[in-house]
């Protein structure tokens, strides 16, 4: 064990002395509320010595010990800090010590009214479960919940941020309808500024690979609309690739198909989440007999 954590173990063990004697008779005459404010100076250093020493857990309890005694003494801006430094250390070693402490600092910045805070601590959980592909609906249900509270607080951006990463897990979960709709709305939000107006042919293009996974019919014509709200869009090679992708399926060209995705990824670069998507598309073609 080195210096520091020799150290921040007298610390937590002088805290709790310090507790001791304040639920004394005595301790409660003579300055009880200043042996809290030491214990709690006691545990905040001893959070910062395992730190040092990159004890993750023991860093976590001395903080979230620290967050309780603020929370008892009526400190909940601070406890909310605490809690916040608690999750901070529990991120590197357990997940889910980690989201507890962000969903205490939460419910403590709800009930100050401090929704922008609750929102990216939100987005912190989501950020945090969207490493694992196991806990993707998690990610989902915290992405939402940070996207109500921006909206709330008329961080539209922050909100449209937060609801294409739902779109974007929805769509990796095969939950096409609810990707198709938000990138829908995103993409309808950004014709109305000219700054973002750009964005929303990837948007449109998106939702069609969404539409394209659930029924043929049905993306062609959702790209003819999409043409009317953005005219642009019909000049994108976005637009041009779904348009042949579509030509492609209906005469059941599963190399047609392939050859035109190899050409656009040959110009501009597919992600992991479009070439998931396209070739769930295309196994689905393949895998049937007739598309028509």
């Amino acid at each position: 064990m080195g210096d520091n954590e020799e150290k921040a173990l007298q610390l937590m063990a002088e805290a709790g002395k310090k507790l001791t004697q304040q639920k004394s008779f005595f301790g409660m005459l003579f300055g009880g509320s200043n042996k809290v404010e030491e214990a709690i100076e006691c545990y905040q250093r001893a959070g910062n010595m395992f730190k040092m020493s990159k004890n993750w857990t023991k860093a976590g309890e001395c903080f979230c010990e620290a967050a309780n005694l603020h929370s008892r003494g009526g400190s909940r801006h601070d406890a909310g800090i605490a809690y916040v430094d608690a999750s901070n250390c529990y991120k590197k070693v357990d997940v889910e010590s980690a989201v507890a402490c962000l969903l205490k600092a939460i419910d403590i910045y709800t009930d100050m009214g401090r929704f922008t805070m609750a929102a990216k601590y939100h987005q912190s959980i989501a950020e945090m479960y969207e490493s694992d592909p196991n806990t993707l609906a998690q990610a989902i249900e915290q992405y939402e919940k940070a996207a109500d509270y921006f909206k709330g607080e008329e961080s539209t951006s922050s909100a449209n941020k937060c609801m294409l990463k739902v779109a974007q897990y929805a769509a990796q979960l095969e939950d096409y309808e609810k990707a198709i709709n938000i990138y829908e709305q995103v993409a309808a939000t950004s014709l109305d500024s000219s700054l973002l107006k750009y964005s929303a042919k990837e948007y449109f293009f998106r939702a069609a690979l969404c539409h394209l996974s659930i029924d043929l019919l049905n993306a062609q014509h959702a790209i003819e609309k999409y043409c009317q709200q953005y005219p642009a869009f019909q000049d994108c090679r976005e637009y041009k690739l779904i348009k042949v992708l579509c030509e492609h399926l209906e005469d059941q060209n599963i190399d047609g198909f392939t050859d035109a995705v190899k050409d656009y990824d040959s110009i501009s670069r597919l992600d992991q989440w479009y070439t998931t998507i396209l070739l769930r598309i295309k196994k689905a073609a393949d895998d049937s007999p007739d598309l028509r």
